[in-house]
């Protein structure tokens, strides 16, 4: 697993609301567990590419059923397993996250995985959950170099603790805002009288267009001197032999949200519909290019939402869940919790060049501080 970074967004002296867990995380929620493979290569092609996987509950809970509800902002992307989670309010396997031609062999990693260290599981059916960004700027998207033994390898590596950002995982060729994007993390503490649960974000920013970023409220983006290859280059052009070039914001987002709160599916779903607020704090306005899609899960009800074959009789389960009217400040948590993830893809990102000559720039550190002195 890939170091954490050395500088996060709160370092630059960006405020955010509410109170982050100890390591501001998605990995503060019990059990869960988050690892990467990194593709970096310069030959036989070049690719900036890999995988990020989560384990809900660990890997000793790797099959078990977790409440869900997915919400899209825009559908111009991916994530597997979405109709088994509106159908039945769950799923039942890791999540990952990669790039948007890659899908089809993190899909099957998982599922040799599952085989491999949940053979009851595999017994029956899988429906992994796979979302993806696309990354073909910087990697050579169609050169096959994710492979589903990469999704074995991320799923192995999966731990608890600090998680890296920026240039990791499946997040390693991914660009925000006409800047280098990628991976990003943040959590917050949800308090009542003696009891405290947590919510936490993990994304794949790889969407909005330079002149939209803000942060905190101030324009950054449009103020920034970095350069803006990606919006201002004939690469596409050259690319698709046609007269046209990038929409600038084109891309793709995919927010994964837990929380060790008990939580009904229509909670999830509720969950996973707050995400576009954070993200809009961060300036998108959801291009028409873009794949927008979030997962929200709670992993609380350990051993409910059985949903496999079992022949006998009719089961009746209960699920503890919080009151609908105590539900705002899981609202609040995950809209600042996500705002915090994009910020912190951004500011671990580091310059890259890939592909063609393809250049990435990061959002600079300096001019975020001056912003915030």
């Amino acid at each position: 697993m890939t170091a954490p970074a050395e500088t996060r967004a709160r370092d630059l002296g960006v405020p955010f609301d509410g109170e982050p867990g100890a390591w501001n995380a998605i990995t503060d929620v019990p059990g869960l567990e988050v690892g990467f493979a990194t593709i970096v290569e310069d030959e036989p092609v070049v690719a900036r590419t890999g995988v990020t996987a989560i384990l809900p509950r660990g890997r000793a809970a790797a099959g078990s059923p977790c409440a869900a509800g997915v919400a899209v902002l825009n559908g111009n992307g991916e994530l597997t397993g979405r109709s088994w989670i509106e159908e039945a309010g769950q799923f039942q396997t890791p999540v990952a996250i990669t790039n948007s031609h890659a899908v089809g062999a993190v899909h099957r990693g998982i599922d040799a995985w599952l085989a491999e260290h949940d053979p009851l599981t595999a017994a029956q059916w899988m429906l992994p959950v796979v979302g993806e960004t696309w990354d073909g700027y910087l990697n050579s998207i169609n050169a096959d170099t994710v492979r589903p033994e990469h999704a074995a390898a991320a799923l192995d590596a999966a731990r608890s603790g600090p998680v890296a950002e920026g240039d990791v995982g499946g997040g390693t060729g991914m660009n925000c805002y006409g800047f280098k994007g990628g991976t990003g993390t943040a959590s917050r503490i949800v308090r009542s009288g003696a009891n405290a649960w947590t919510v936490g974000v993990l994304l794949q920013a790889n969407f909005g267009s330079r002149n939209e970023l803000r942060v905190a409220g101030r324009p950054l983006g449009s103020r920034s001197l970095a350069p803006n290859p990606m919006e201002t280059t004939d690469w596409f052009e050259r690319d698709t032999g046609a007269a046209v070039r990038a929409t600038a914001g084109a891309g793709s987002v995919i927010v994964v949200v837990a929380t060790d709160a008990p939580l009904l599916p229509g909670q999830c779903e509720a969950l996973a519909r707050r995400v576009p607020l954070g993200l809009a704090r961060t300036g998108t306005t959801g291009s028409h290019f873009s794949g927008d899609i979030f997962l929200a899960f709670s992993t609380a009800n350990e051993g409910a939402l059985g949903s496999r074959m079992t022949g006998g009789e009719i089961a009746v389960e209960r699920l503890e869940h919080i009151a609908w009217g105590g539900i705002d400040p899981f609202y609040a948590a995950v809209v600042e919790a996500t705002e915090e993830a994009v910020l912190n893809a951004l500011v671990a990102a580091r310059d890259t060049v890939g592909r063609d000559g393809h250049a990435s720039y990061a959002l600079p550190h300096e001019e975020v501080r001056r912003a915030f002195a």
